[in-house]
């Protein structure tokens, strides 16, 4: 980005948000409907070795946290991954990282909402998905529209809740265990990974599969890159809470997935139900399962705020290059950029008809399409990464203070890890076929919107449009 316009940027955008928000919207980054909905489907399709799908995509996770966190250091901004992109391999990649993670966040956006819906329905079953979804759409919308400290304060508090319910099932999911306790019909036990069908009921194809899934359970780590701009002091701020990532995904992740895994067998758990729910309810609490259904509510509001807010500031970088329309870079006084904000809103009211029209597999497909999202921002800040070191190494730029593990192989081989996800959403019969088979309509949308900005910009006679 034109230094010029990066400060104009930095100055725009409110400072407000300091080390406690920062600290936990890395947290409700991690913690999404991935896990607390998403979990329970995926352990009735692969079984125990589920366990399995989380640690490896958590590995990856961490890698490219790491990566995000060295370009972070090199260049705190917004713009964040576009940035990078368009520093370290060329305007046209910051054109299409940044599209693409639109495409991610609004798709998230859907699953998000369609999980709002899917919770609330345990209550109020006979109040249509779509009705929901869409009350849930407008008050997030209210929230990201009035302030950056507002969205800050929200996330943070849910954020709290979230952490407080996994630390608390946790907790009792490992009592249970231990004490070899009666869950519903079932006893409490590590008996239960191979005692149901094998480690591998369905077969290691079928874990393998899983893969997609679990990818977009660990979509919205990199958040907290985009909150560089707006936080207080980042230099030292983020690298703590990207640190911090590691350890929840060993804990929060696969730490819950393997006690879901011993509590109960596999064939226990189902989709469109929280397996947290499901253990909860199982416990024969009065009103348990339903303060555990409460929690992964404020997962996903917590989730979908955080769509609202990483998109509006990608949106605006892009913007501020002419790459995507002038509406979407404007700030409101307040100094939120309400276009971009009101621009995803847009989109996620398709996911509303999505819930009308199709309500039973809204989710599926939501997740589906936003794991090439996943994909593609992953790779792209990896890729990064490698062209930050490569021009270090030249002796071209300063060696950021935090460093990528491992670098360049750690790399390679998440780079090569990512391809094998996408190659294996292809021989899948569900939702994931057909995101595999929209890849090139992807491709080609993009390289026919990057030839129609470049053509304008040749017309135009002068340099890219920043925001109004």
């Amino acid at each position: 980005m034109d230094p010029a316009v990066q400060e104009k940027s930095k100055e725009e955008y409110s400072k407000s948000l300091g080390n406690r928000h920062v600290q936990m919207i890395a947290i409700g980054g991690a913690i999404g409907v991935g896990l607390f909905l998403g979990a329970g489907g995926r352990l009735a399709q692969a079984g125990p070795a589920l366990i399995l799908s989380y640690a490896v995509c958590g590995i990856a996770a961490y890698f490219v946290m790491r990566a995000l966190g060295e370009l972070v250091l090199h260049n705190p901004s917004s713009g964040s991954f576009v940035t990078y992109a368009r520093r370290f391999i060329g305007p046209w990649a910051g054109f299409a990282a940044g599209w693409m993670y639109w495409l991610n966040w609004a798709m998230t956006g859907i699953a998000e909402i369609t999980a709002v819906a899917i919770y609330v329905h345990k209550w109020l079953p006979d109040v249509p998905q779509w009705v929901t979804a869409l009350i849930a759409l407008g008050v997030l919308l209210g929230v990201n529209m009035l302030s950056v400290r507002l969205f800050g304060e929200l996330e943070f508090w849910f954020s709290v809740i979230k952490v407080l319910a996994i630390v608390v099932f946790l907790a009792v999911g490992a009592g249970l265990v231990l004490s070899a306790a009666q869950v519903g019909d079932t006893t409490a036990g590590v008996h239960n990974l191979t005692g149901h069908g094998g480690f591998f009921p369905s077969g290691i194809g079928i874990t393998l599969m899983t893969l997609q899934a679990v990818v977009f359970a660990y979509a919205a780590i990199e958040v907290v890159g985009i909150t560089a701009g707006e936080t207080k002091n980042p230099e030292k701020v983020l690298p703590k809470a990207i640190n911090g990532v590691v350890w929840r995904i060993a804990i929060f992740y696969v730490g819950s997935v393997v006690l879901l895994a011993m509590l109960l067998p596999w064939s226990a758990y189902q989709g469109g139900e929280s397996p947290f729910v499901t253990v909860f309810t199982l416990l024969g609490i009065p009103g348990i399962g339903d303060v555990m259904n409460a929690v992964v509510l404020t997962a996903a509001l917590s989730s979908c705020n955080s769509g609202l807010y990483s998109t509006g500031r990608i949106l605006r970088a892009l913007a501020e290059k002419g790459e995507a329309p002038a509406f979407v870079g404007r700030m409101n006084r307040r100094q939120v950029p309400f276009g971009g904000i009101l621009f995803t809103a847009g989109a996620y009211l398709l996911g509303v008809g999505l819930n009308y029209l199709v309500p039973t597999e809204a989710f599926d497909i939501a997740v589906a399409v936003s794991s090439i999202g996943v994909v593609s921002t992953w790779a792209t800040l990896l890729i990064c990464q490698m062209r930050l070191r490569k021009a270090v190494l030249a002796g071209e730029i300063e060696q950021p203070s935090y460093r990528m593990p491992g670098a360049p192989y750690t790399g390679w081989l998440t780079l090569g890890f990512l391809g094998l996800v996408l190659v294996l959403m292809g021989f899948s019969t569900g939702p994931e076929k057909i995101a595999f088979y929209s890849i090139p309509v992807v491709v080609v949308v993009l390289a026919v919107g990057w030839r129609l900005v470049s053509r304008n910009r040749v017309v135009a006679g002068r340099a890219p449009t920043r925001s109004r």
